[in-house]
């Protein structure tokens, strides 16, 4: 299946929605990690080459977790599949509500493509609002506790028989600053992966 087809026979096309172009079998999936924004470049993405600018900062999250991985293909081969909760590219330094609300059809549908996921980590904090919106709408109710991520590690979350793990963002030049969120972020790509096996 690819997913990017799927998605736009299942929701409609929009000019400036992205969407992962990307052969696979959903039945493969038992992870899925949602990051925050597609990048203003697709050719940055997780799907857009082997020299995006995403696969820079994930591919090593993935070996500091003690996972052997070099692509994009060895962690879709792991069983974990990489999104993005927001599907238009920023224009500041924040992502606007509006552009949540307009990618929100395109990943609760994504979502649903993967019938063997066991666990959804949510990737920073506009990964988790995106997840509880869609909670939300489904139950009435947020998923994920409206409290810092970093009280929320190690808690054991449920969504509809799935574990919700809320970790940091996977992407960008602030893992190069802030080690100790990237070395957290390992740490709980490691339990994920630990989860599935």
């Amino acid at each position: 299946m690819n997913i990017k087809d799927e998605l736009i026979k299942s929701v409609g096309a929009a000019e400036d929605i992205r969407l992962n172009d990307v052969e696979m079998n959903p039945l493969n999936v038992k992870a899925v990690m949602i990051n925050e924004v597609v990048p203003f470049d697709s050719s940055n993405d997780f799907y857009g080459g082997a020299n995006a600018d995403y696969m820079k900062t994930t591919i090593p999250l993935f070996q500091n977790a003690g996972l052997l991985v070099y692509s994009i293909d060895d962690i879709l081969n792991l069983g974990i599949y990489i999104t993005n909760a927001v599907k238009i590219p920023k224009t500041e330094s924040a992502v606007d509500k509006s552009c949540i609300e307009k990618s929100l059809p395109y990943l609760e549908k994504e979502l649903s493509l993967f019938p063997n996921v066991r666990v959804i980590m949510l990737m920073g904090d506009v990964a988790k609002k995106s997840f509880n919106m869609i909670s939300k709408k489904a139950s009435k109710k947020n998923a994920v506790p409206a409290v810092s991520t970093y009280k929320l590690r190690g808690s054991e979350i449920f969504y509809r028989d799935m574990r919700i793990m809320p970790s940091y963002i996977m992407t960008g030049g602030n893992l190069l600053i802030e080690k100790s969120k990237s070395l957290m972020t390992s740490e709980d790509i490691a339990v994920m992966a630990e989860l599935i096996k």
